[in-house]
């Protein structure tokens, strides 16, 4: 029996994911779309919700995942462990981050070695053409 392979794109291990300027944005939007209809009942907050992803290209439950990244980096993990309580699954939160990416809401932020490779400086000319 082959396992099932993942949907989605590849991340390193121990990528970190932060807010976009947009995602920022949407997040504000988010916050103020569920504030917006607290109280109004299950219909009128999906429909708040659905009203804000569609401009978006994104699900109406990412926006919690984009609450999750307000604060500071994080990692695939952790954002995993943080939804997990809440009943969201591990591959559900990988689908939910990797619409908020191609949505440009979210953005990698650059590993170590990656940081590390452009601040490099070039190699030494050999003085061979």
């Amino acid at each position: 029996m082959q396992p099932k392979p993942r949907e989605g794109p590849r991340w390193a291990r121990g990528q970190k994911f932060t807010l976009s300027p947009a995602g920022r944005d949407a997040e504000e939007a988010y916050r103020a779309a569920v504030l917006g209809a607290r109280g109004a009942g299950r219909a009128v907050l999906d429909g708040a919700l659905a009203g804000w992803a569609s401009p978006r290209a994104v699900e109406p439950g990412d926006g919690v995942l984009l609450a999750e990244l307000k604060g500071k980096p994080r990692g695939l993990s952790e954002l995993g462990h943080a939804l997990d309580d809440a009943g969201i699954p591990g591959a559900e939160v990988r689908a939910a981050l990797d619409r908020l990416v191609r949505a440009g809401l979210a953005e990698l932020v650059p590993l170590a070695s990656q940081l590390e490779a452009q601040r490099a400086p070039p190699p030494p000319a050999t003085g061979r053409w």
